[in-house]
């Protein structure tokens, strides 16, 4: 049984790494999908790809930072589909530096694509899940949203921590209409974004270290803790945290 059949889904930083893993399963599980990304060509043909194999899917230039580029990309779910079912907060953005080295341009970058990025999703998509009767909203955290680490900016573990709480007040505001927002915490995942650091053996093996699973994560393992809370499955799951992060903070 495909397990999104009838949704319409609408992921950002949909055009590689995770939230391409997450678009081609969508697209298996039976959803109409709307991809977003800065990343114009590759999104575009990821969207080729994913229809050229049967399902649904579109593509818009997202900047998740420009609430005009939300309200596009909604009204391209709508227009395509005429509904709006699920939002995949997927973008975003790392950094590793400490705090002294940390500039105000830094901060406020990182901030703006990873917190601010996935409020203005959520204030895009409300109405449309409202129309459709309901919604799921998944933003993707992560572990440091949840511990704090030396290894990371104090940029990123502040959006993320923003992301996770940003999520549990969604959640509660929008219950009664049926729309759920719950966040996915991944520890280090085996995507572009974490290549430098997988590129030098003694980074990697200190970042091992830290996972008791001792390996990063696939994509597809977060793919499918996403896939679950987009899900009808999940149906009386809202602000949580799900966490797949191989131990990382069992510790």
């Amino acid at each position: 049984m495909e397990r999104l059949k009838g949704k319409v889904a609408l992921i950002s930083g949909a055009a590689k790494g995770m939230g391409a893993v997450e678009a081609r399963m969508f697209a298996k599980e039976g959803a109409s999908l709307v991809l977003g990304d800065v990343l114009e060509d590759e999104g575009a043909k990821l969207a080729l790809e994913i229809s050229a194999g049967g399902a649904s899917c579109v593509f818009t230039p997202l900047d998740v930072r420009k609430t005009s580029q939300w309200e596009s990309a909604v009204t391209k779910a709508t227009s395509a589909y005429g509904r709006l079912d699920v939002l995949v907060n997927n973008a975003g953005v790392t950094s590793r530096m400490n705090l002294l080295d940390t500039t105000e341009e830094d901060w406020d970058r990182v901030l703006d694509i990873n917190a601010k990025g996935s409020f203005l999703g959520i204030k895009a998509v409300i109405p449309a899940m409202r129309k459709s009767g309901g919604g799921s909203i998944v933003n993707i955290s992560s572990q440091l949203g949840l511990v704090g680490g030396d290894f990371s900016s104090p940029q990123y573990q502040a959006s993320k921590g923003a992301v996770r709480i940003l999520t549990k007040s969604v959640a509660i505001q929008y219950a009664s209409e049926g729309i759920r927002c719950n966040s996915v915490h991944p520890a280090p995942i085996e995507t572009d974004m974490t290549a430098d650091v997988r590129a030098d053996k003694n980074r990697l093996a200190d970042m091992v270290r830290r996972i008791p699973m001792g390996r990063y994560g696939k994509p597809e393992e977060v793919a499918y803790a996403v896939l679950y809370l987009a899900s009808n499955e999940s149906s009386f799951v809202t602000g949580s945290e799900l966490v797949v992060d191989g131990g990382w903070t069992a510790q």
